[in-house]
């Protein structure tokens, strides 16, 4: 549970009755607030002992310790999340999606898997899909992954470093310390080995373990050698123990504050599944159930592209409409003969229908309303696209003096607002368009030449 100002305020000097606003605060109690919030730092008060800071800093750390791999514009970072379930708040940061390479590959298979992270791009709904880092893997040739690493090293991306063989690990974190990468795996067996040379030069690590129980000493070992920037494996053997293991973990960081397991957590899917599809699923599971790195086999677009957008429906933020600016879009070269439409600002609505107009070839003006974000059923039903409101915005936001011709395409599921929209608009035709965006691109030209045809 978050600490509560009140019991920050006991600890403070006094009891946090000193009132000395040394802090820039005028009471103890309105420092312990900020702080409780995270607005300051404990070390704003210059009357606490060490101990106490070092009390009030650990309980006040989020449950979830924030861990950053790579440097730079693609550095990329997992935790701090702060709920169990997306709709209590939001979830902050999106899962990495990681290829996995092997120095044993063909160079044509290491030169395509490298490009597939540069290049596998999506848009969607104004956001851009993309994957985040690259997975090395050791399989036996330690001068042939050397190379690999360094090659990988010079695309910019984070990386993790797969290697059972210490010795490698650390040659190829030795190479590359400088950008960050995450070591993997560091287990039971290997901790008290691995643990100097970890100290050397400090980069995230990676534990891999048999299960959550076996996760706990390496965590507590950890921490007291000041190492805290961890990922967790609790290398589950199906789907069933991967949610129950991944569920369990955040709980326990959450619900309990149970330190020894507040650390993100990272998924193989690559090494659990059969086949691809399969390999999708894990994946897919990971994403939902609160992996924060996913690591892949490879990557295909008909794979990778619905992960992505799960990944983006699942980091959405609940609380925050996913919607575009009201105003008037111009697709294409538009004129004042161009036809005019109108919808609504949820943002699917909006790039759905601009990117049929694109495919219709006929350059138009897309007149957006805010409807607080919602489709256009959703927003008709709920008053927020009628008639009554949707006149005064076309009026208001100046199309007529746009065009030559008063018409307005309304989308085919508003169908009812046509009447209050011609009493609103009484010198414009209302013309009641398909019901699916898709449609648009066979239904735009069929009536830029009807109108044609009466023009004549």
């Amino acid at each position: 549970m978050a600490l509560k100002a009140s019991d920050i305020q006991k600890k403070l000097p006094e009891g946090g009755k000193k009132n000395c606003k040394e802090c820039g605060f005028p009471t103890c109690f309105a420092f312990a607030m900020k702080l409780a919030s995270g607005a300051v730092s404990v070390q704003k008060c210059t009357y606490l002992p060490d101990e106490i800071k070092a009390e009030l800093e650990e309980a006040l750390a989020p449950p979830i310790r924030l861990v950053t791999i790579g440097k730079g514009a693609n550095s990329f970072s997992t935790g701090e999340e702060e709920v169990i379930y997306r709709h209590e708040k939001t979830f902050y940061r999106p899962t990495g999606v990681a290829i996995l390479i092997s120095e044993k590959e063909s160079e044509e298979s290491i030169a395509a898997k490298i490009n597939k992270l540069k290049t596998m791009q999506f848009d969607r709904v104004g956001q851009k899909l993309q994957a985040n880092l690259y997975a090395l893997k050791y399989d036996g040739n330690g001068e042939t992954y050397l190379n690999l690493v360094k090659r990988v090293a010079g695309e910019g991306y984070p990386m993790i470093l797969i290697c059972e063989d210490l010795d490698t690990l650390f040659k190829a974190r030795d190479l590359v310390a400088d950008q960050n990468p995450l070591l993997y795996p560091i287990t039971k067996d290997n901790l008290e080995a691995a643990l100097p040379k970890i100290k050397v030069k400090p980069t995230p690590i990676g534990i891999r373990a048999n299960g959550i129980e076996e996760i706990i000493p390496i965590t507590k070992r950890l921490k007291e050698e000041g190492i805290q920037d961890v990922v967790l494996d609790p290398s589950p053997k199906s789907l069933k123990e991967m949610v129950r293991d991944y569920t369990l973990i955040r709980r326990a960081a959450l619900k309990k504050t149970f330190r020894p397991l507040g650390y993100p957590i990272l998924s193989l899917p690559c090494s659990l599944a059969d086949n691809k599809m399969e390999e999708a699923l894990f994946a897919s599971a990971g994403v939902i159930k609160y992996a924060g790195i996913v690591v892949l086999s490879d990557f295909e677009k008909e794979t990778l592209y619905p992960l992505l957008v799960l990944r983006q429906n699942i980091f959405t933020d609940p609380r925050v409409p996913l919607a575009v600016e009201q105003k008037i879009y111009e697709i294409g070269a538009v004129t004042p003969d161009s036809p005019v439409l109108l919808t609504t600002n949820f943002a699917l609505t909006y790039f759905a229908v601009a990117s049929e107009i694109e495919n219709s070839k006929v350059p138009s003006y897309l007149c957006v309303k805010d409807t607080e974000g919602l489709c256009v059923l959703a927003a008709w039903s709920t008053g927020k696209f009628s008639g009554d409101t949707a006149g005064p915005f076309l009026k208001k936001i100046g199309i007529a003096d746009k065009v030559k011709n008063k018409r307005v395409i309304i989308p085919g599921f508003a169908a009812r607002i046509k009447g209050e929209l011609e009493e609103e608009l009484q010198d414009w035709e209302v013309i009641v368009g398909p019901r699916e965006a898709s449609d648009l691109p066979a239904y735009l030209p069929q009536m830029i030449e009807k109108w044609k045809s009466q023009n004549k």
